[in-house]
């Protein structure tokens, strides 16, 4: 049996999607493949599998048999975005080992998202500059990009912060 849904997560809110799609574990729905906005879940065994995802530039086949070898399985790979289940009776599934791991993670985001972001602006304001004045969309997705940074770096200061705490 299979079920599709069709949501958008934020990239600053990435966490949540992933707690999403081990509720949807935890309830006997596995994701088995992901689109743009669109995920789709086969049945199985309530609790049966963990799912993580990271951002993981480029293709590694080293990786993803590193992972693999893990016992974790490659779901789905979308715009950099990689998405992994392992069956939950091998125990945790974590990605990142420590608080240095997920910081490194998440600045890896948030440099991606500033080169974009930059590109953007000066998109925007070379079009702004042209007859066809559509630069402001351009724009619009600098800023929309630049808010995603912010959210990032303040996720990145809270585990600073309790970094700090656990020293």
């Amino acid at each position: 049996m299979m079920k599709t849904f069709y949501r958008l997560f934020w990239v600053w809110d990435f966490d949540k999607e992933e707690q999403w799609l081990n509720e949807m574990a935890e309830q006997g729905w596995v994701l088995d493949s992901y689109q743009i906005c669109r995920y789709t879940f086969v049945n199985c065994e309530p609790g049966e599998y963990i799912i993580r995802m990271e951002m993981h530039g480029g293709f590694d086949p080293g990786y993803i048999e590193f992972m693999e070898d893990t016992g974790a399985e490659l779901i789905a790979k979308f715009f950099g975005w990689m998405y992994f289940r392992r069956k939950a009776e091998f125990g945790e599934f974590n990605i990142f080992s420590d608080i240095d791991s997920k910081i490194s993670h998440l600045k890896g985001i948030a440099n991606l998202l500033m080169i974009i972001g930059f590109m953007n602006i000066i998109i925007g304001i070379a079009n702004s500059i042209l007859p066809v004045h559509m630069g402001f969309i351009n724009l619009l997705c600098a800023a929309l990009l630049m808010y995603a940074v912010g959210r990032i770096h303040g996720k990145i200061e809270a585990l600073r912060q309790e970094r700090r705490l656990h020293e």
